[in-house]
């Protein structure tokens, strides 16, 4: 459905709220109805997360089903989390180009194909190019938060790609023991026949319930782009995993490492000077951008790592003098609770997040997550143990998960939301990849020989768990450093003018009008323009709180101004929709004691809404 592209001319009419199912130019008011939509791809979330732990419960017997070294079995879980950490921005902007339901589909088609690769062979090559194929996937998380965004009314984007981004712990976490289960009573590679039949259904529902978006973004793909970032993962990666074998200063080692760093920064000075570049790096300027970024990086090490080091830990036999000697299905009940807790804190990070901000869950989260892995290194003599610590560590990736698409959508402006948590997804997604190559080297090269198998040690599993507190010890103080809420002394003045203008208060010594002190002091105020900075007139602005409920809205003035009063201190989206362009909407936060919160929104025309667009300045301000 095409909107029109005529703008509303006549007289200023009385400010009202207008519903926004009948405002004109809205291309998707019919799907708002589809309930199913979420569900369904959330459901495709789940589903290429589960490639990430598929393989855990069989880790430590890897070696001897691929006849292989211990690192290089680690190769068949990295290949997936490096293909996904690529995949992220390629398919994501695929999806902008081309249609992201479309793309979705492709990427779960790619998944199948990769298990039924790994299904029919036990050869150590063929099963990594499978896993990498299924890794693939990974880049519908991004495709889903896209269609999301495209889809759905604001009063429901925020928690919808809040479940989007949390099914990637929820997936991989649930996975751990129905693939246990699956794996000690068939052979291992039905594990990958059923992974391919969900793989399967998620593509008939996608196609029956998930429309495709009308959007689309301008420009090329970029090739170079693509191959540069898999180039410059794979180079870091490969001496992380092989270092120890090869010698940490040997040739190989410190060339592959030199040879990455001159690769990704050269990769990064292209995307830079691009229009439309695979990874708009441009976000990262920012320093909210960047510092969330980070931590994002030091949350996906302290979740892989976990499901890396318990299974392992549960399944050795009770001979080693440390192992728990529990069962395939045991181990992975015991570590369940890591993605059923993550699933059960999404309504406690609403409430905290509404109360207190997206920084300060994550910084809770991040605590919590420290405090679960340092109770690890002395709870690991008993199977009860490990129950806590995966419920403890749950909860705080839980909630750092769900705090960071707030934290990059509240700090970019509405036209970059796309590009930003698409870079945040692929932080993340480097998180895993390293934590897999380095808690993989760590249990590798402190292994020892039990008989004619080789076993990790209590020693490998203590390093691995000191390795992820440090990292979310650095999360912990990277979100410490985030900037706090801004406030300026001093009232607030904003230019109206028409009609608006003797709605809103006197003239002043300029001619122009300020706003009453209950508008003023009590609320949002800003301006709409378009991509170009022109005023976009009649424009309905409308508040929602963080329950999703309307909670006020207004009219633009013929200059493109706005004015609306908070009813009460917490945080809120403010959705922008006018005739001829395409709506969005960004979240903002006020505090009773705040001066106004100043927002800004642009709105992109119809027929170009590029979710990797570079706006010329970012619009979205606290004062």
């Amino acid at each position: 459905m095409t909107q029109p592209t005529n703008q509303h001319t006549g007289p200023a009419a009385p400010r009202a709220a207008i519903p926004l199912s009948a405002l004109p130019g809205d291309p998707d008011k019919e799907q708002r109805g589809s309930g199913a939509l979420v569900p369904v791809l959330a459901f495709a979330g789940i589903v290429v997360a589960v490639m990430q732990t598929l393989l855990v419960p069989v880790i430590k017997d890897l070696p001897t089903l691929l006849n292989t070294s211990p690192s290089n079995a680690t190769w068949v879980l990295t290949s997936t989390l490096l293909s996904g950490a690529v995949a992220t921005p390629i398919m994501g902007r695929l999806g902008d180009l081309y249609g992201k339901r479309r793309m979705l589909v492709t990427s779960l088609a790619v998944m199948v194909v990769g298990c039924l690769i790994a299904g029919f062979t036990s050869e150590l090559l063929l099963v990594i190019v499978g896993r990498a194929l299924q890794g693939f996937a990974m880049g519908a998380i991004p495709l889903g938060i896209g269609l999301m965004r495209d889809k759905l009314p604001p009063e429901k984007l925020g928690s919808a790609m809040a479940l989007m981004s949390s099914s990637v712990g929820v997936g991989g976490g649930l996975a751990l023991p129905a693939a246990a289960l699956v794996a000690q009573h068939t052979d291992w590679h039905v594990l990958f026949f059923g992974s391919a039949g969900l793989g399967v259904l998620s593509i008939a529902l996608t196609l029956l319930v998930v429309p495709e978006s009308s959007l689309r973004a301008e420009g090329r793909f970029d090739i170079a782009g693509a191959l540069g970032l898999s180039a410059g993962l794979v180079l870091l990666l490969l001496p992380i995993t092989k270092g120890s074998d090869w010698g940490w200063g040997s040739l190989p080692t410190l060339g592959l490492f030199g040879t990455a760093i001159v690769a990704l920064i050269g990769w990064g000075v292209v995307q830079l000077r691009m229009k439309a570049p695979l990874v708009d790096l441009r976000t990262t300027a920012r320093r909210e951008v960047l510092l969330t970024n980070l931590a994002s990086i030091m949350v996906g090490v302290a979740f892989y790592a976990i499901s890396l080091v318990l299974p392992q830990l549960l399944q050795l036999p009770t001979s080693t003098g440390y192992g728990l000697g529990q069962s395939m299905v045991v181990a992975g009940l015991c570590v369940a609770p890591l993605g059923l807790t993550m699933m059960f804190t999404a309504p406690v990070y609403a409430r905290l997040s509404a109360k207190y901000g997206p920084k300060t869950t994550l910084m809770l989260g991040m605590l919590i997550i420290a405090i679960g892995y340092g109770a690890g290194l002395g709870l690991m003599s008993a199977a009860w143990q490990t129950v806590i610590i995966s419920f403890i560590v749950g909860a705080g990736i839980g909630l750092a998960y769900s705090s960071l698409p707030a934290l990059i959508v509240g700090a970019v402006d509405p036209s970059e939301t796309g590009a930003a948590n698409g870079l945040n997804t692929l932080m993340r997604s480097i998180g895993t990849s390293v934590s897999s190559a380095v808690i993989g080297m760590v249990l590798a090269n402190t292994a020892q020989h039990a008989g004619s198998v080789t076993v990790p040690t209590m020693h490998g599993f203590r390093v691995s768990f000191l390795i992820a507190t440090a990292a979310v010890v650095v999360g912990l103080l990277l979100a410490v450093a985030l900037p706090a809420r801004k406030k300026t002394a001093g009232r607030q003045q904003i230019r109206v003018s028409g009609e608006a203008s003797s709605e809103l208060g006197d003239e002043s010594a300029t001619g122009r009008a300020v706003l009453p002190a209950v508008v003023a002091n009590d609320g949002f105020h800003g301006r709409v323009v378009d991509v170009a900075g022109a005023p976009v007139t009649r424009a309905t602005i409308t508040l929602i709180d963080s329950r999703g409920r309307k909670a006020g809205s207004t009219l633009s003035d013929d200059e493109g101004y706005f004015a609306l009063t908070a009813p009460a201190d917490g945080h809120y989206v403010l959705s922008a929709r006018a005739a001829g362009h395409a709506p969005h909407a960004t979240s903002a936060s006020f505090l009773t004691e705040d001066q106004p919160v100043e927002v800004d929104l642009r709105l992109p025309v119809v027929s170009a809404v590029p979710a990797f667009s570079v706006p010329e300045s970012r619009t979205v301000a606290r004062r």
